[in-house]
């Protein structure tokens, strides 16, 4: 009973609605494990640091920007690990091309911020994780009803309450990555 409570409480809530679209990530470089292109360069890591392509459908209504972030819930830090961290992408955006987190390059849309990672730096930092069991970067593309005030000196803690304050929808994928 409580189960068909809480789907009536998102049909009439408006948060689900019959007949929309789903808002839906992709990507053409990962389906599941992570290759030698994404892995860091650096850490005992020797990959191509290179951020996967990313692509995204079906924004809702009201979307003004959106944010890309990558993290590693099974780091061994008690808190996880941040490897991306992209916002302010602008609403007419629904790509990230292969390598946009590359800062030097800069090929990530006008306007958009790179922001601090927990490897201490902005821009993409790729999968790097000590030996043993298999780690899951969860990466997720955030449509937000407004521009975030932050620059990219902004840690990835303050990144993820703001992001997370002003979250109209969110589609995610699934990266696996082991040494």
């Amino acid at each position: 009973m409580q189960k068909f409570y809480f789907l009536a409480v998102l049909l009439f809530s408006g948060l689900f609605s019959i007949g929309q679209q789903t808002f839906t990530l992709k990507s053409n470089d990962v389906g599941g494990q992570a290759t030698n292109r994404q892995f860091f360069n650096g850490f005992g890591c020797h990959g191509e640091n290179i951020s996967p392509e990313l692509s995204w459908t079906n924004a809702p209504a009201g979307t003004q920007s959106f944010a890309v972030t990558i993290y590693d819930k099974d780091a061994p830090t008690g808190s996880g690990f941040w490897h991306w961290l992209i916002f302010n992408i602008p609403a007419n955006v629904t790509e990230l091309k292969s390598d946009a987190g590359n800062i030097s390059k800069g090929p990530a849309p006008a306007g958009a911020i790179q922001s601090v990672t927990d490897f201490g730096q902005a821009g993409y930092g790729g999968p790097c994780p000590p030996a043993g069991p298999i780690h899951e970067y969860l990466i997720t593309v955030f449509a937000l009803k407004t521009k975030l005030n932050l620059d990219k000196n902004t840690g990835a803690a303050l990144v993820g309450f703001n992001i997370s304050a002003n979250t109209i929808a969110k589609a995610s994928i699934v990266m696996y990555a082991q040494q």
